[in-house]
């Protein structure tokens, strides 16, 4: 059978309380007896002292016997005025061990054994029998012991008392027990319902169903535990629905170009023996295959970049040579698109990891001349700007609305689809730029010139390794 928390942590108070109770009752109780015991045996000590000064006093100054001689002709009459005085049945021995005198002598004589032998060694002796307790003690005279001396006392009254106070522990403890089992049945109930709750959003979000608040509000670790349960589920269902978003834009990307060259594969199995289609095939075919390899190559590292962290291998730099040689590279694709390189560039040197620049720089420059129109220009500038590096690189192409500024940094994200598409842009350069620039510490934004076209002004601290 299977118990639920409540009862777990119910019974588990109940066995704590019972364990407590049960070892606080039986130290009281075990103390009560001790006291009494020492109390009663401190009371015949006394008796027993007072009775042998007096036995002693009379044998002395009376009529001298030999002590067995005198315990037997005055034992019994010592018996009875020791045990009116006492208050408890008195017995008196001589020093053979016979019986000298009882202030009760109609009573049964109680059997004492060993303990007698005992006292006759001068030693204490004690023997308790049921309600009873014999004190056996010996009696010294001038010249030794004289006898030996025996009380018994009736426990029934400390009996009654130690019973009683069992009785109230016993009624005491199993109110105590019963109260505090109830409240702390209820003050568990209210945890476990606290926990059962939290069970069922984490249910919730394995099955996901995400939550769209706390399970409660509190303000204790469970409070806390709450919070960071339904924090959990809104980053997880923000990071799935990014996922999903990501897995839709890559799968239609993917299937564009695809699409396209299915299309020239199909026409070439009918038309094969055209040559103007074969060439347009190839042309085409071609320009996708190599935006299907750059689409893939930037998804994979997006994905790297999410999952990992790139072991960045910093070096100085020195940018305006570097600007320069990247200007270089890239003048074959802007002559091909029609537009000029300007540089004005100053000498500056930054802590950086080179090929992370490398990639930073060629997408924007790529895009630059992309979107450029024809015989356009772009304009690569570096200047010191409150203790930092900008580069500029500006273009006159289209321009990016001012109210799509943030945007376009967002994976796959594009002003113009079909101009995309046209010139094989994915929507990832400006993604990869953002989370490259942000491992440097660096900053990038976007403006908007007068004269209009963009500029994107990414800065670097100086000389900070």
């Amino acid at each position: 059978m299977k118990l639920n928390l409540k009862w777990k942590f119910a019974l588990f108070i109940a066995a704590l309380l019972l364990f407590a109770v049960g070892i606080l009752s039986t130290l009281v109780l075990s103390g009560v007896a001790d006291y009494q015991r020492e109390q009663l045996e401190v009371s015949l000590q006394q008796q027993a002292d007072i009775a042998g000064n007096r036995i002693r006093q009379q044998y002395v100054s009376g009529t001298r016997f030999d002590p067995q001689t005198f315990m037997q002709l005055q034992g019994q009459n010592l018996a009875v005025q020791i045990g009116s005085t006492s208050g408890m049945r008195v017995l008196l021995y001589d020093i053979s061990g016979a019986k000298a005198g009882d202030s009760l002598p109609m009573e049964e004589v109680p059997d004492t054994g060993e303990a007698l032998n005992y006292a006759l060694q001068n030693k204490i002796a004690y023997l308790v029998a049921g309600d009873t307790q014999d004190y056996l003690a010996p009696v010294q005279g001038p010249d030794g012991q004289l006898g030996v001396i025996h009380f018994q006392a009736l426990l029934g009254s400390q009996q009654a008392f130690y019973k009683n106070l069992q009785e109230r522990f016993v009624v005491t403890g199993t109110m105590v027990l019963l109260i505090s089992f109830g409240l702390g049945l209820f003050y568990m109930n209210r945890q476990a319902k606290a926990i059962s709750r939290l069970k069922d959003a984490a249910d919730s979000i394995r099955k996901g169903t995400f939550i769209t608040e706390p399970p409660f509000e509190r303000k204790d670790e469970l409070g806390e535990l709450s919070g960071g349960i339904y924090d959990m589920s809104q980053a997880i269902q923000a990071s799935m629905n990014t996922q999903q978003h990501f897995i839709n834009n890559i799968s239609h990307e993917l299937k564009t170009p695809l699409t396209s060259i299915r299309a020239y594969t199909d026409l070439l199995h009918m038309y094969g023996d055209d040559p103007a289609l074969i060439k347009e095939a190839r042309e085409v075919i071609d320009k996708e295959a190599a935006r299907l390899y750059d689409l893939v190559e930037k998804v994979l590292k997006l994905a790297a970049m999410n999952k990992y962290e790139f072991e960045q291998q910093l070096e100085k730099v020195e940018m305006a040579s570097f600007l320069e040689d990247l200007c270089a590279r890239m003048k074959g694709k802007a002559d091909v698109f029609g537009v000029t390189i300007y540089r004005e560039l100053e000498t500056a040197e930054i802590w950086a990891d080179r090929e992370s620049l490398m990639q930073i720089f060629v997408n924007l420059l790529d895009n630059a001349i992309k979107y450029n129109r024809e015989n356009g220009s772009v304009t690569v500038k570096n200047r010191m700007m409150d203790n930092r590096l900008a580069v500029e690189i500006t273009d006159t192409g289209v321009g990016i609305p001012e109210e799509l500024g943030d945007k376009i940094f967002e994976p796959f994200y594009t002003v113009n689809k079909d101009r995309a598409r046209k010139s094989g842009g994915s929507g990832l350069g400006l993604s990869l730029v953002k989370q490259w620039v942000d491992r440097h510490s660096g900053n990038i934004r976007v403006e908007h010139p007068e004269e209009g076209g963009t500029r994107f002004v990414v800065s670097f601290a100086i000389n900070k390794k």
